[in-house]
């Protein structure tokens, strides 16, 4: 099969495809065709070393891809041989084939194409487990996305609005905060030349956070929550060490809640992945919430990809075809 092959750690330059060894589906796990795969920050993070793969999983990079099932292993039931599907991975989505836990798979939402399908496996899943399970975000409640254009951001955006949230948002770019506010977000912020925090006060500050910068974020994030607020840290775009105000936190009876996904056991992902086709895709079915894809690109040109993901002027997700 083909798959994209890293020559070592650094740039976009240092990824290639080649032809390497099929995979097989194990006890428990399903063999996807792979049509697309959906580009992550935390696929750049393993590109450049410092994010390395769960034991076990694939050293391909790729955590969400869409295709068609190939082959069951033993044990597996309510899947067939040629069923359109989108999977959640620990790794392996850029390549031809990518064996996934059953408990992993999921079917296409209707109404969504195949290719366009793998633009949702994780920001579904980061976005339904974090804001919903985690933080436990009503109707009603103001939540706060930090980067609202990218992939994970638009998806935030659309489903905590259709679900009866306020929702804030920042960015870098009078476009991306237009193209937010037409997904439903109540209020975009200028990063660049707007105090975050006084804005979100304004508003009555946040009952939830979604975070992807981390410590450069962290005291400012903390002094924009709401009484009983949750700061919920997904990303470490901003460094991995910050300061935090105990005092600040104290008198807002706040938390903060950081996570990963790729880590997690299946069963845990497992969980996450059921409860994501339960609430979430009835609301993609009914055109309530859309994927939102930048654009398509064949798996020849992964450096590109990267390179465009690593330039931030992409809105949306960026999807490598095969």
């Amino acid at each position: 099969m083909r798959a994209v092959v890293a020559s070592g750690t650094g740039g976009p330059e240092v990824l290639s495809v080649a032809e390497v060894p099929d995979v097989e589906a194990g006890p428990g796990e399903v063999l996807v065709a792979v049509a697309a795969a959906g580009l992550n920050r935390a696929d750049l993070l393993q590109r450049q070393g410092f994010y390395p793969p769960p034991p076990g999983a694939s050293d391909v990079i790729g955590m969400e891809c869409s295709g068609t099932v190939a082959a069951l292993g033993e044990g597996v039931t309510g899947l067939a041989v040629g069923d359109e599907v989108t999977a959640l991975l620990a790794g392996g989505g850029y390549a031809g084939l990518v064996a996934v836990p059953a408990g992993q798979v999921m079917p296409v939402p209707a109404g969504v194409d195949l290719v366009t399908a793998a633009a949702l496996p994780e920001v579904a899943a980061t976005v339904w487990s974090n804001v919903f399970m985690v933080a436990g975000l009503r109707p009603q409640e103001r939540l706060l996305v930090h980067g609202g254009a990218g992939g994970i951001g638009t998806f935030a955006i659309q489903i905590a609005h259709r679900l009866g949230a306020t929702v804030l948002t920042t960015g870098g770019t009078a476009e991306k905060l237009a193209f937010c506010t037409s997904l439903g977000a109540d209020v975009a912020i200028n990063y660049r030349d707007e105090d975050f925090v006084a804005v979100v006060q304004e508003h009555g500050g946040a009952d939830v956070i979604l975070d992807n910068m981390g410590a450069k974020y962290l005291g400012r994030n903390v002094d924009a929550l709401a009484t009983e607020g949750r700061l919920v840290i997904i990303g470490m775009q901003g460094g991995t060490r910050g300061e935090l105000d105990i005092s600040a936190l104290l008198r807002k009876r706040g938390a903060v809640i950081a996570t990963t996904l790729r880590a997690r056991p299946t069963e845990e992902k497992s969980a996450i992945c059921a409860a994501v086709v339960e609430h979430v895709w009835p609301l993609v079915a009914e055109g309530l919430v859309k994927p939102v894809v930048h654009g398509t690109m064949p798996i020849e040109q992964v450096a590109e990809a990267h390179a465009l993901m690593e330039s931030g002027e992409h809105t949306g997700k960026i999807l490598l075809t095969l």
